[in-house]
């Protein structure tokens, strides 16, 4: 198991070198606009993916917790949750929505550790359900990770998990640009991240006005946290500019992959995600 203080070092010294984005700055910022209606809409989605309408009684690993929303809908949905990042500031932000909604509470844990450490994820025993929703493709060594995520599901368990869409030249593109954003200086990414998301955002207005919709554009604004999992718009493009480390997978890849260790696809959704992620839930054959 990698040892705290290395771990810690190491994240700081990536983020440093520009190897590695602030995600956990990012979801700090988010929970200053985390409302009931973005948890709601999170509570929804997971139910949804998950084909339940409730997870009472089950076990729930997030690996990569990040902003913490998704940990916090698995405990409102009735799990035990264990949540755990590598990204000290994300454990801060899940650490905050257990604070602030299940204060004192035996029945959500909460960890900094690393999806790339076998040791400590199979320490940690076996969930009725492993989700880590894209986050692996953040890990500098996606197939590694992809394999640890195996390692906890419990027989006839679920891994839910979403990994960004392979679209080869426009992937090399952006992985480029990720990049860029992470070797600037704090005060030009955003700027960096306006110019970068701006030629597909007035696409986007340009097409709503053609339409004679120009409302359309805004609430995809105003109302994005309905049909995205309860997320904001804004911190889910500074997340997407800013994502690095980066690397992607065909949907027949991440099949083949979990197929071959035992698992067998139960719900998908890979068709017009385009540069963004394609979702997976598998079940672990008995």
């Amino acid at each position: 198991m990698i040892a705290d203080t290395e771990r810690v070092n190491t994240h700081a010294a990536e983020v440093a070198r520009g190897e590695r984005f602030t995600f956990g700055d990012n979801w700090s910022r988010f929970l200053s606009v985390l409302d009931e209606r973005r948890i709601n809409e999170a509570v929804v989605s997971l139910k949804d993916k998950l084909e339940v309408d409730s997870l009472e009684g089950k076990t729930f690993l997030d690996i990569g917790s990040g902003s913490g929303l998704f940990s916090l809908a698995a405990r409102k949905l009735g799990a035990r949750v264990h949540s755990f990042d590598f990204d000290p500031q994300s454990v801060a932000c899940t650490s905050e929505l257990r604070r602030r909604y299940f204060p004192e509470d035996t029945g959500w844990r909460i960890e900094e550790a690393s999806a790339l450490d076998p040791d400590y994820v199979e320490s940690l025993g076996f969930f009725d359900v492993v989700y880590s929703w894209g986050v692996l493709h953040h890990t500098g060594q996606m197939w590694k990770g992809l394999e640890n995520a195996a390692l906890p599901v419990a027989p006839g368990g679920k891994l839910f998990i979403a990994i960004y869409n392979d679209t080869g030249t426009q992937s090399a593109r952006w992985k480029w640009i990720k990049q860029t954003y992470n070797r600037l200086p704090g005060v030009a990414q955003p700027l960096f991240a306006l110019l970068a998301i701006a030629p597909d955002e007035l696409k986007s207005a340009l097409r709503a006005v053609v339409k004679l919709q120009p409302g359309a554009y805004v609430r995809s604004w105003t109302n994005y946290a309905q049909n995205n999992r309860g997320m904001s718009r804004w911190h889910d493009i500074v997340d997407w500019v800013g994502g690095y480390p980066y690397e992607v997978a065909t949907p027949e890849q991440i099949f083949d992959f979990y197929r071959k260790r035992g698992f067998t696809l139960t719900k998908i959704k890979c068709g017009k995600v385009g540069l963004g992620c394609n979702e997976f839930v598998f079940k672990k054959v008995k």
